[in-house]
């Protein structure tokens, strides 16, 4: 007879069960679901890397994604992006343009990038060392771009692609992170539905929480959302704008380019936030309300510090000058 460990899945009476649903989360409002996975696709030269490093972007700085108000991030945290087709410099001219773009820099950025040469989730050693370095970072979202240079499986094969996909899900569901693939349309697949439209087998689009799918026709690149358990917005047409070393998408709005206000320098926004707050303010108070990582902050607190501009004391900041 054959011995079984005591390990049963657990379960719950019916009426027990929540009675509503739980209250919708994102990553980044509308464009992704919190703890969701799921694919950035489009044909090439549909701008999938730019959207991808805009949402890198966004998260790391917990600032808004395409400079839209539609797209803030409610809680930022730590990314960890893997460029497979790009060079480092090129990622990195990439990330710098979308930051002048957002008004940022890239040291406000909680943003890591794995710089091994290759990443192969059909390889049992790559996927442990992926696990391990998750672990260690405990980033809030994973980009792999493009899921063609992941693999050497044959992706029109459901039971090859399902177990790198599900590998993918174990990891959200484990460290409690969002995942965004970017994946390749078919070609010719303009006419076809976008989900449809995903080079490969039904597993890709079936296996989305949140999905994002670029078009090109004539000169519009059009954005279309979908998400599993919301509901999804009319489509949105973008374009890549270029203004001094900034370079990133934009969103169109009637007709014309949407010019996002440019963020004011970080010192001008911890002494609003001082001034609005009438008195002191604790280091985690400062970095809520300026959005900007931990490093970044207390290195402009230092400098404002050693300027006069701040005092400290226990209770927290406040500005040199303001009463005690």
């Amino acid at each position: 007879m054959t011995a079984f460990n005591s390990n049963p899945f657990p379960v719950q009476a019916a009426h027990e069960l929540p009675a509503r649903e739980a209250e919708q989360r994102w990553l980044v409002t509308g464009l992704w679901l919190e703890e969701a996975v799921g694919l950035i696709g489009g044909e090439p030269k549909c701008c999938k890397s730019f959207l991808a490093l805009d949402l890198a972007v966004a998260v790391a700085s917990g600032t808004r994604c395409l400079r839209d108000p539609r797209f803030a991030v409610p809680r930022g945290g730590r990314v960890l992006l893997y460029a497979a087709e790009d060079a480092l410099h090129i990622v990195r001219r990439r990330l710098e343009g979308i930051c002048a773009a957002a008004g940022l820099t890239l040291n406000e950025l909680d943003l890591d990038v794995i710089t091994a040469p290759t990443l192969r989730l059909d390889l049992q050693n790559d996927c442990e060392r992926l696990t391990q370095t998750i672990e260690q970072l405990k980033p809030r979202l994973l980009i792999l771009d493009p899921f063609v240079r992941l693999h050497r499986i044959d992706e029109n094969t459901s039971g090859e692609v399902a177990p790198l996909l599900a590998y993918l899900r174990e990891l959200q569901r484990r460290y409690a992170l969002s995942v965004i693939v970017v994946h390749h349309a078919k070609k010719g697949g303009g006419k076809i539905r976008a989900g449809q439209a995903l080079r490969g087998s039904s597993e890709f689009h079936a296996w989305g929480d949140s999905n994002l799918y670029l078009r090109r026709s004539d000169a519009d690149l059009t954005l279309t959302i979908e998400h599993r358990a919301a509901p999804s917005p009319a489509p949105i047409t973008l374009e890549l704008m270029e203004r001094d070393i900034a370079l990133a998408l934009e969103v169109r709005a009637g007709g014309a380019i949407v010019v996002p206000t440019t963020p004011r320098p970080l010192e001008e926004r911890i002494k609003d936030a001082l001034e609005q707050a009438g008195g002191r303010l604790a280091l985690t108070q400062l970095r809520e309300r300026c959005r900007v990582r931990n490093s970044t902050l207390h290195e402009r607190l230092r400098a404002m510090l050693r300027a006069g501009h701040l005092l400290r004391d226990a209770q927290g900041y406040r500005l040199a000058g303001a009463s005690a």
